[in-house]
């Protein structure tokens, strides 16, 4: 198996750090807002990435944070009048809510800054005592990167470049521009915590290193994130953790892509954020998760107006295929070893969802091709393809309940389900070229003063 690492742009043979565990670390969400689509991404993408190692035989470890106090988070408690550990907190709660939606399974260990304030300070205090850190009169503590040799390794930016520009801001006093923030001395009115350098709160980058530490030790197999993360919070990360310990902290640092839509990038400024909770509202979560996997986890997603639609009909297509198949065989099978063998071969070149996900259309081709001429072995292809790809979270429901899903999200909640059933009985009397019978269900449904209207994705019911 192989794993693009941003530190080194190259693709590697992934060995762990102990023979059998892997230790993994994502980056998870400021709890400023509401869950995204990118948000949604990139914890489907780790989710995913978890889920194939385990079928690997490695045992995972995996551990997942919420910065649940920053800048962003005081300002929207101030906005709102709500205590910020409390708005957190709901906003947490929220965000737990809509990811179960999407069916992505919780991390091994949930972290969280606020409850990992002895360990954030403990280590600030220890960056202090090597000589990487420093205190500021007014109670900031800041990292000094000239005392690190390695920073920029990540991002490939010299020290120099990132000097070229930077300002100090009016109350810092930093020894370079581009030293940052582990401890924030706290300003009137604000949550904060005593420390050896007066009351405040943690830098954002201090907590990601501090937390990985705690739960794992000095080093880790894997770090995620978005590829927005990579400067400046992994890079420094990355000078935290090795100006403490003294080792290699990561040994493959991944990162995925970020969303636009319609070309644009996301952003509230621009009014184009996509909350999970309002695609939920429209589309299937396997929809959801079929598009977006569709591309390579490390490209960037642009969104359309047809990519949610379009993925909906795909699945559609091939959940019938699934009902005409368990309906006329049942849902057993033996399975095949080639199409997990086919699939094993994407995921182990840098987890390729997308190239999985193409093979799907010749596998129901397949399907197809078999159950018109009654052939017995597309039961076997059908439990195989519902074992495999589960682990991207498709088709893990009863297809039945998934057309009727999609039916009530397409508006069709207020049509009879004696109709909705005769509708789906003409339909695979269709797709097994039972035309007799597909008739005479038609007629039924006139009869009760419904037609159906066909199309290469499906069938639509209407009133008459």
């Amino acid at each position: 198996m192989r794993i693009y690492n941003t530190l080194t742009r190259t693709k590697e043979e992934f060995k762990p750090l102990v023979e059998g565990k892997v230790k993994m670390y994502a980056c998870g969400i400021t709890v400023s807002g509401e869950a995204h689509i990118g948000h949604g991404f990139q914890a489907l993408i780790y989710d995913i990435i978890r889920k194939y190692l385990e079928k690997k035989g490695y045992a995972v470890t995996y551990a997942r944070n919420y910065t649940d106090v920053d800048d962003k988070i005081i300002a929207r408690s101030k906005e709102t009048g709500i205590p910020a550990d409390k708005y957190a907190a709901m906003t947490i709660e929220k965000i737990d809510k809509v990811m179960r939606e999407m069916d992505i399974d919780d991390p091994t260990l949930w972290l969280k800054a606020t409850e990992n304030i002895g360990n954030i300070i403990s280590f600030i205090a220890q960056l202090i005592a090597k000589g990487h850190a420093y205190a500021a009169s007014n109670g900031d503590v800041y990292f000094d990167v000239t005392s690190f040799k390695g920073y920029g390794c990540l991002s490939n930016r010299t020290v120099e470049d990132m000097l070229d520009g930077v300002r100090v801001e009016n109350g810092e006093e930093k020894k370079n521009p581009a030293d940052f923030a582990l401890w924030k001395a706290a300003k009137e009115g604000e949550i904060s915590w005593a420390s050896p350098w007066g009351e405040g709160r943690p830098g954002w980058h201090i907590e990601c290193s501090a937390m990985n530490k705690a739960a794992f030790g000095e080093q880790i197999d894997i770090h995620g994130g978005g590829r927005d993360l990579i400067f400046p919070h992994h890079e420094n990360e990355i000078a935290q953790t090795e100006s403490l310990t003294g080792k290699r902290f990561v040994q493959y640092w991944t990162h995925n892509g970020l969303i636009k839509v319609n070309g644009q990038k996301m952003s509230k400024s621009l009014g184009n954020s996509l909350l999970l909770e309002d695609l939920l509202k429209k589309y299937t979560n396997e929809a959801i998760k079929f598009a977006l996997l569709q591309t390579n986890y490390r490209n960037d997603i642009n969104i359309t107006d047809n990519l949610f639609p379009d993925a909906e009909k795909h699945l559609t297509e091939f959940y019938r295929l699934i009902y005409a198949v368990e309906s006329k065989f049942g849902k057993g099978g033996n399975g095949n070893a080639e199409i997990d063998r086919r699939f094993n071969e994407c995921m182990d070149d840098d987890f390729n969802t997308a190239l999985a996900l193409s093979d799907l259309f010749g596998l129901f081709k397949k399907v197809s091709a078999k159950l018109a001429v009654n052939n017995e072995s597309c039961a076997d292809d059908v439990a195989q393809i519902k074992r495999t790809y589960s682990i991207l979270g498709m088709f893990k429901k009863d297809a039945a309940q998934y057309l009727d899903e999609v039916k009530a999200k397409l508006g069709g909640a207020g049509v009879p389900e004696e109709v909705k059933a005769l509708a789906e009985r003409r339909w695979q009397a269709k797709l097994n070229k039972n035309w007799a019978e597909a008739d005479a269900l038609r007629l039924q449904l006139t009869n009760l003063g419904y037609a159906v209207k066909d199309s290469k994705d499906g069938y639509e019911i209407i009133k008459n």
